[in-house]
């Protein structure tokens, strides 16, 4: 675990992947023909082989803030990178990157600073972090509207190591997952395409550029998905093995692939768990839907506190979901259309 560590410690909102990206391009380089930079900041590594030619996709980008305002006491507002929910991240620590290094700061609300409850929602609007340091001092270091501010939050364990716990998990679970698929692959038949995506939390747009470029046969996305382990009916639980997503809120994957996937994992008594859901979407969306259609699917692992500051996911659940891919990819079947 000590890769997803890494993965998910490294800081990177959209727009702003470079750190996840060299991790990622140090700790596979040597096990792919090739591997590089595109025009859009996607890490594409190639294992060359013959037909189908398949796409295996996790996106590097993680959800944040930007800065939006410095007002003259100090106090930044920003702007949000991706969707989440602003009350919780009041309380937590963020770095900003300065000409000198890093200053630290919390993100907290004016009424929070000044002891008053908050009774009503906390909106973005709400939001600031505040630094210690006033407008002037800030500006002398470089702190500027459009700059970054980073989550921290350290990797690990739960009660039990088997639940691990992070920032960033979605979707540094399946840039994790990818990586260790590559290291553990030695032979195929198939020519394979591992994409580490840009910005998809904004907008799928390094899936769009990505998949333009490579015109693959099929694809499989690796994202996480939210539990509901705790609704009323639940059907997603953590622990309880990889999942298929079948729709969700704008997709819905291919059954030929979910087909292939449920087979393996059946074969190899290894448990599988489905999602139809109606929030959210992956990579797959505009994967699925690049230049002439492509036949995608996205299988996942479930996960805790999806888009706060520290989600919860179970680490069989994680190599479970390298073992399914891994015996699917040692001879990728052909593509079917349902």
């Amino acid at each position: 675990m000590q890769l997803l560590k890494r993965l998910s410690e490294a800081l990177g909102p959209s727009g702003c992947e470079t750190q996840v990206r060299q991790i990622i391009n140090q700790e596979i380089k040597h096990y792919v023909d090739e591997i590089y930079v595109d025009k859009f900041g996607n890490l594409i590594a190639h294992k060359k082989g013959n037909s189908p030619k398949v796409m295996i996709v996790a996106h590097m980008d993680e959800i944040g803030f930007m800065i939006k305002n410095i007002e003259d006491n100090g106090l930044i507002k920003c702007s949000n990178i991706g969707e989440s929910d602003p009350s919780i991240f009041v309380g937590e620590k963020v770095n900003i990157k300065t000409k000198e290094g890093w200053i630290k700061g919390v993100i907290t609300t004016k009424k929070v600073c000044d002891g008053e409850r908050q009774k009503n929602k906390v909106e973005l609007t709400d939001i600031v972090v505040d630094t210690g340091l006033n407008k002037e001092e800030l500006i002398k270091l470089d702190v500027e509207i459009g700059s970054y501010t980073f989550i921290e939050r350290e990797f690990g364990f739960l009660g039990s190591e088997d639940y691990i716990t992070g920032k960033a998990l979605d979707d540094r679970i399946g840039c994790y997952i990818i990586c260790e698929l590559v290291k553990k692959i030695k032979y195929l038949n198939g020519d394979i395409f591992f994409v580490f995506t840009a910005q998809e939390e904004v907008g799928l747009y390094g899936a769009t550029t990505s998949t333009y470029n490579i015109r693959p046969d099929w694809s499989i996305v690796i994202d996480v998905t939210n539990t509901n382990e705790f609704s009323e009916n639940p059907s997603i639980y953590v622990g309880k093995g990889p999942c298929i997503t079948i729709k969700d809120a704008s997709m819905i994957g291919n059954r030929c692939i979910n087909n292939w996937i449920t087979e393996i994992a059946k074969k190899n008594k290894i448990p599988i768990q489905y999602d139809v859901g109606e929030l959210g979407t992956t990579d797959a969306l505009n994967i699925s839907i690049s230049r002439g259609g492509v036949p995608s699917a996205v299988l996942g692992v479930a996960i805790r506190n999806i888009h706060t500051t520290i989600g919860i996911a179970n680490r069989k659940d994680i190599e479970n979901t390298i073992k399914i891919l891994e015996l699917l990819l040692k001879d990728p079947p052909k593509v079917c259309l349902v």
